[in-house]
């Protein structure tokens, strides 16, 4: 029995946002539980926290693009970040020499399986606060979604280099509060971002009232903002990197929430 537009629509609108939000709320109970564990214990939940949102991710995807969606957003971003990060872990371009310490379960030649996941899952909702705040210019989309995403690796690379899962060769120069992590690191970011973002802006057609429907992608967002400075300035004792990665990370998070807001009062 073929299934009719009208049931196309309803999993699209209803069933596969509902089950994203299932899955974006198993990321954020993991962690909960990531922070009530002791160091040697969080391997798990960091690899169930990348998962669950990951696929939150690719869920809303589909729900507001389809299959169309979800392809460009696995190719891009997964196929795309396990390729660059292979390129940087053993060139050490763009991001400069760093190398993985092999603890964050199954690899790709030397690379976690978790870090190109890492890119699906805010690969997507950094496209969405592109076009929320980038008015439809095409350039100014690829800029500010990929400030979006590129400024989030202010938080993750310091908590990811604390915990010893990489390490840099050349940890200086860094950002002012974000030591142990070299200024090569946040060009490299930037420069791979704006790419991504470029490539899913023009492979996925933009849909402004679905690009600015709440959902779990725009969520999960504000939550990785919010929860990232939060655990930095009390959490993991980085006082420095909540400051700094909430300033440059907050340029975009701000006024996308605001934007937010706004789409859902109209």
């Amino acid at each position: 029995m073929l299934a009719t537009p009208g049931t196309n629509r309803l999993v699209r609108t209803r069933v596969l946002p509902g089950i994203a939000a299932l899955f974006a709320a198993t990321s954020i109970v993991c962690q909960i539980l990531y922070s009530q564990t002791g160091p040697g214990q969080r391997v798990p939940w960091t690899i169930l926290t990348v998962l669950a949102f990951a696929t939150a991710s690719v869920l809303d995807a589909a729900g507001r693009q389809g299959a169309r969606g979800v392809l460009a957003l696995l190719a891009v971003a997964g196929g795309g970040g396990l390729a660059v990060e292979v390129l940087g872990s053993h060139t050490g371009f763009p991001f400069g020499d760093y190398s993985y310490a092999g603890d964050l379960g199954w690899s790709v030649a030397g690379v976690p399986l978790v870090v190109p996941l890492a890119w699906v899952m805010m690969a997507w909702p950094a496209l969405l606060v592109g076009r929320a705040l980038g008015g439809g210019r095409r350039w100014l989309v690829a800029v500010v979604g990929g400030w979006a995403l590129a400024s989030w690796d202010v938080f993750l690379d310091p908590q990811m280099v604390d915990a010893g899962h990489w390490s840099w060769v050349h940890p200086t120069p860094a950002l002012p509060g974000v030591e142990g992590v070299p200024l090569t690191n946040f060009a490299g970011w930037l420069l791979v971002a704006v790419t991504m973002v470029t490539l899913l802006h023009r492979l996925v057609p933009a849909d402004a009232g679905t690009d600015l429907r709440a959902g779990p992608a725009p969520v999960m967002y504000l939550w990785t903002y919010g929860s990232s400075v939060w655990a930095h300035a009390f959490f993991f004792g980085r006082p420095g990197v909540a400051l700094v990665g909430g300033v440059l990370m907050g340029v975009v998070a701000a006024p996308y929430a605001v934007a937010l807001v706004r789409a859902v009062r109209r």
